[in-house]
C-alpha cells in the first residue's frame, strides 16, 4: 500500500521514506553532524556529508581510477571520457554534457532566479550556487587556513603556494581550480553569448559583461570606507582594503615574503627560478610574466593607446598614463612621516625612506660599492661594462644609457627646456630645475643631526657629513 504525503500528495512505497520526506515540509533537520554540528534533513545526506570529514571516496571511474564521494560525480565524470554533450540550448546552440547543467543554463537566457536564501531572500539562478552561499549564515567552519585563518581549505590554500595544477592545453595557461581552466577554455572555443550593445565585445559569463558595461558608465559603485576612493568592482575594492588592513595573504615558500596580490607573488618566485619563458620574436628579449611581454611588445609596433585628454600625450600603458596626469593636477598623496616630502608613486616614497634609514644592502660585487636600491646597482654596473652602445652623431661620444645621450645632445643644440615660472632661469635637466626650485621656497629638509645645519639636497648633507667624520670627499 502507497504511503501519501498530506502536504504535496507525493506517493512513497515506504513509511520511512515518506517521514524522510515530510521533514522537508517542516524543515526539520534530526541527523547531525557530530564533528561539525551541521544538521540534515535525511540520514542519506548526512552519510555524504560525512564522506567529506573521513575523506572516503567509495565511486571509482573504470577507466581512469579517479575515485567521488557521490555517484552522480562519477556520472558526470564519465561523460568527459566519451565527450558527449547530447543537451542543447536551443537559444544559442551551447552543449552539455548533463540535463541539469542545461536547466541551469537556460536560466541565464530568462533572468530567472527561483533559488531564493531563507536568510536574507537572495535569489539565485543555480541551486548549487545559493547551497555555497547558504554557507556565508553558517558561522562555524571547521576547515581553517593556518596561514591567514580563511576556510573553504583546500580550494583556497592553493592561492599560497601559486601551485596552478590544471593547465590549458592550448596557450598553457595554468589555473589553481579546475571551474577557472574550465572557464577560460570558453574563451578558445569563442562560446561568448554575452554581447556588450555598446562596443559588441562578447564575453563568456553575464556577470563579467555587467562589470564590462561599468567601464561604458564610469561608474564606481565600490568605495573604501577609509579614504573613499571609488571602484567599479568589488574584487577591486577587496584588494585595496589590503593597503589600509596590511594583510598580504600571498607567501612565498622559499624566502617567506609575503604579498597583497596573487600576481606580485607570481612576479616574485620567478627571481628564485630565474625562468624567463616568455621570448619576444622580433629582439629574442626574455620575460618572466606574458603580460611583461605584451608590454615590451608594444615599443616594437609604437603603439600608444591611452592618450592624455588635457595634452593629448599618448601612452602604452594605462598605468602611464594615470601617473602622467597626477601631472597635470600636482597631487602627490604619498607623503614621508620623516621629512613631509610628497610623491606621486608609493614605491618613490619606498625609495625615499631608505635614504633616512641609511640602509644600503645592494652590493656591486665588483668594486664592493653600496647602494639604496636594486634599480640604481643595476644603473652602476654598466659603469664597469665597456660598451657604449647610445653614440653621438655629433662628436661620436658614446653613451652607456639613451637618456645620457639625450641629455648630451642638449649639450650641442644649447637648448634649455626645464624653465622656472619663478623667474624664467631655464635648465637643460628637470632635477636641475628642482633643485633651483628649493632657493625659492628656501626649504632645507635634509638636516644634520650632529650640528642640526640644513641642506635642500641630500647629497649636500652627506657631503657635510665627512667633515664630522674627518674624511675627505
Amino acid at each position: 500500500m502507497p504511503h501519501t504525503c498530506d502536504v504535496c500528495s507525493r506517493t512513497f512505497n515506504y513509511k520511512s521514506h515518506l517521514n524522510e520526506h515530510k521533514s522537508l515540509h517542516t524543515g526539520e533537520k534530526p541527523f547531525i553532524c557530530e564533528i561539525c554540528n551541521i544538521a540534515f534533513a535525511r540520514k542519506g545526506y548526512l552519510k555524504q556529508h560525512l564522506r567529506i570529514h573521513t575523506g572516503e571516496k567509495p565511486f571509482v571511474c573504470e577507466m581512469c581510477n579517479k575515485s567521488f564521494t557521490l555517484k552522480h560525480s562519477l556520472k558526470k565524470h564519465l561523460s568527459t571520457h566519451t565527450n558527449k554533450k547530447s543537451y542543447v540550448c536551443e537559444i544559442c546552440q551551447r552543449s552539455f554534457r548533463v540535463k541539469t547543467n542545461l536547466n541551469n543554463h537556460l536560466i541565464s537566457h530568462t533572468g530567472e532566479r527561483p533559488f531564493v536564501c531563507e536568510f536574507c531572500n537572495k535569489a539565485f539562478n543555480c541551486n548549487a550556487v545559493l547551497k555555497q552561499h547558504l554557507l556565508s549564515h553558517i558561522k562555524h567552519k571547521p576547515f581553517v587556513c593556518e596561514v591567514c585563518n580563511k576556510s573553504t581549505l583546500i580550494a583556497h590554500s592553493l592561492i599560497h603556494t601559486a601551485q596552478e595544477p590544471f593547465v590549458c592545453e592550448i596557450c598553457n595557461k595554468a589555473f589553481p581550480l579546475k571551474q577557472y581552466l574550465n572557464r577560460h577554455l570558453l574563451h578558445h572555443k569563442a562560446e561568448l553569448p554575452f554581447v556588450c550593445e555598446l562596443c559588441n565585445k562578447g564575453f563568456a559569463r553575464k556577470n563579467i559583461l555587467k562589470r564590462h558595461l561599468l567601464t561604458h558608465t564610469g561608474e564606481k559603485p565600490f568605495v573604501c570606507e577609509i579614504c573613499n576612493e571609488a571602484f567599479a568592482q568589488n574584487t577591486a575594492l577587496n584588494l585595496h582594503l589590503r593597503i589600509h588592513s596590511g594583510e598580504k595573504p600571498f607567501v612565498c615558500e622559499i624566502c617567506n615574503k609575503s604579498f597583497t596580490q596573487k600576481h606580485s607573488l607570481k612576479k616574485h618566485l620567478s627571481i628564485h627560478t630565474n625562468e624567463k619563458p616568455y621570448v619576444c620574436e622580433m629582439c629574442h628579449k626574455a620575460f618572466s610574466m606574458r603580460n611583461i611581454l605584451n608590454t615590451h611588445l608594444l615599443t616594437h609596433t609604437g603603439e600608444r593607446s591611452f592618450v592624455c585628454e588635457l595634452c593629448n600625450k599618448s601612452f602604452t600603458e594605462n598605468y602611464r598614463l594615470n601617473l602622467h596626469l597626477l601631472t597635470h593636477t600636482g597631487e602627490k598623496p604619498f607623503v614621508c612621516e620623516i621629512c613631509n616630502k610628497a610623491f606621486k608613486q608609493k614605491h618613490s616614497l619606498k625609495k625615499h625612506l631608505l635614504a633616512h634609514s641609511g640602509e644600503k644592502s645592494f652590493v656591486c660585487e665588483i668594486c664592493n660599492k653600496a647602494f639604496v636600491h636594486q634599480t640604481y646597482l643595476n644603473t652602476h654596473l654598466i659603469t664597469h661594462m665597456k660598451e657604449k652602445t647610445h653614440i653621438c652623431d655629433l662628436c661620436n661620444k658614446g653613451f652607456s644609457f639613451k637618456q645620457d645621450l639625450r641629455r648630451h645632445l642638449l649639450t650641442h643644440t644649447k637648448e634649455k627646456p626645464y624653465v622656472c615660472e619663478i623667474c624664467s632661469i631655464g635648465f637643460s635637466r628637470k632635477s636641475h630645475l628642482n633643485r633651483h626650485l628649493y632657493t625659492h621656497k628656501k626649504e632645507k629638509p635634509y638636516v644634520c643631526e650632529v650640528c642640526t645645519k640644513s641642506y635642500s639636497e641630500e647629497w649636500y648633507l652627506r657631503k657635510h657629513l665627512l667633515i664630522h667624520a674627518k674624511e675627505k670627499p
